[in-house]
């Protein structure tokens, strides 16, 4: 595929779209995602695995909240992914992802996941450039594994959202009482290597591509969430469930 470059791509939905419409319409898909995942749930023979990556204050949490609001909790399972454990750091770096792919039947959603290991490390310069490198390769073969011989659909995300949405966000962080407990100081130092993430993210995009990326614009949130909630609800049909038959 030709090589992704985020400066092109817009961050903001397309201008043809009615704001209102398609939020009808995501809400019509959500109610869709809650027969389908019931569906998954009952066949028990795919999983489905969703990574959210993006910049802070891209929108992770909010498409989470949004595109899995109607579905049974019993079939979905979100993990986060932060700052590695002691113990995670006494193992290879897939060790603590690995242990959270779903199980036939679950819908898991990362939010950030395996591939912080070259980001974020990369960007801080954590990690030298040939190790980068080894872990795409390793993480390629780990996406591979679940695909081939897990039944796993993977759906990557990248939340596509511009520098001065993000520093307006990040304000609210800072004046609006329901989004102070958001706040964190680090994020202020992480949006200053804007530049260095997205040179390590379009890298990622180009060596890491056997599942494919999809690039969400995230400024507006309404169509963040239908973009979202779409491609999971176009990925469940597509795997042609069927509820199982009582056994004679």
């Amino acid at each position: 595929m030709s090589k992704i470059k985020l400066a092109d791509i817009s961050t903001t939905a397309p201008k043809k779209l009615d704001k209102e419409k398609v939020k009808d319409l995501t809400n019509q898909i959500r109610e869709e995602l809650d027969e389908l995942q019931n569906l998954l749930y009952a066949e028990h023979k795919h999983a489905v695995l969703i990574v959210l990556q993006g910049m802070d204050a891209s929108g992770k949490d909010g498409a989470i909240r949004s595109v899995m609001s109607t579905m049974n909790p019993e079939g979905v399972d979100v993990r986060a992914f932060k700052v590695p454990t002691e113990l995670e750091l006494d193992h290879d770096f897939l060790w603590r992802v690995h242990q959270h792919v779903p199980p036939k039947g679950m819908i898991m959603v990362f939010n950030r996941s395996h591939y912080e290991d070259v980001l974020v490390q990369r960007v801080h310069k954590w990690v030298d450039e040939k190790t980068a490198g080894k872990r795409m390769s390793a993480i390629n073969d780990f996406e591979r594994l679940l695909t081939v011989h897990g039944n796993t659909t993977i759906l990557k995300f990248y939340l596509h959202v511009s520098p001065e949405e993000q520093a307006t966000r990040l304000q609210e962080r800072t004046t609006n009482p329901k989004k102070m407990w958001k706040y964190n100081k680090g994020d202020l130092i992480e949006a200053k290597l804007w530049k260095k993430y997205r040179k390590a993210y379009e890298d990622v995009f180009e060596h890491c591509d056997e599942v494919p990326w999809i690039i969400v614009p995230a400024d507006d949130n309404w169509y963040k969430e239908y973009v979202v909630a779409k491609t999971l609800r176009d990925t469940l049909l597509s795997l042609k469930m069927k509820y199982p038959k009582l056994d004679d």
